[in-house]
């Protein structure tokens, strides 16, 4: 871990934890060189990534302002889109589309979540999206759509809402999704799209999600800045049923 990131991840830390409130100031640059035997451009580039994570303000003439810095909630239980999941959020959401082509569906990812078939050769269009919440990019979309369901994805659907094609004008019936979640070093895609610095991770969700009939038609990696979500679940214990005599 470089000396910058060392100071970022104390300092965020400090306010996670709530040693720094909204509204106090940090520690100057100068106090940082100080305290951390830095040159004042590894304390400003730390501060700089504090700023892009939406943790500070940097204030000309007062220093650097710690603000309100929320994560966004993400329900695991939940099937919903991006879009709706931003407007439930009540937050300007923008989705930057990098690329649609055709191809055919990496299996490794996907083979632990298939349930009826396996995952190998299926013709795909490959959607690659940014989405970016209040101005900051959060999350890179890695989507997979069966051609044998949907065997055209509009540009318009991949930047608006596929779900919204798939139900409105393909009129098919979206029912489960099999997901798992992990936490992975960020990869220079990650730091490239959202913004990350080497030693960083990201959450990655992938799920394979089906229609009504059972047919798996849409794979996908989501990769998420671990700064900017937290993932809800509410859990039941299940109570010990009698056996029948």
């Amino acid at each position: 871990m470089g000396k910058f990131e060392r100071i970022y991840h104390d300092l965020a830390r400090d306010i996670d934890e709530g040693k720094y409130k909204v509204g106090d100031l940090l520690p100057s640059e100068k106090m940082l060189t100080e305290k951390y035997a830095v040159s004042r451009e590894t304390a400003r580039k730390a501060l700089a990534i504090l700023t892009d994570r939406g943790y500070i303000q940097r204030i000309m003439g007062k220093g650097s302002l710690v603000v309100d810095h929320k994560r966004y909630s993400i329900p695991v239980s939940s099937l919903i889109s991006y879009k709706e999941f931003a407007e439930s959020a009540s937050k300007t959401a923008h989705t930057e589309l990098i690329s649609i082509e055709e191809g055919i569906l990496p299996p490794v990812p996907f083979q632990p979540l298939a349930v009826k078939e396996e995952v190998t050769s299926i013709p795909v269009t490959h959607i690659i999206r940014v989405r970016h919440m209040d101005g900051i990019p959060a999350i890179i979309d890695y989507d997979y759509i069966a051609k044998s369901v949907a065997p055209i994805i509009p540009q318009r659907a991949a930047e608006n809402s596929l779900y919204q094609y798939f139900e409105e004008e393909l009129n098919l019936s979206i029912t489960s999704s099999a997901k798992q979640i992990t936490v992975e070093p960020a990869t220079p895609n990650d730091a490239k799209y959202l913004n990350l610095h080497a030693g960083e991770y990201v959450a990655v969700t992938t799920s394979i999600t089906v229609l009504e009939d059972g047919t798996a038609f849409q794979y996908t990696i989501s990769r998420h800045r671990a700064d900017k979500f937290r993932y809800l679940d509410f859990a039941h214990r299940r109570q010990n049923i009698p056996e029948s005599e």
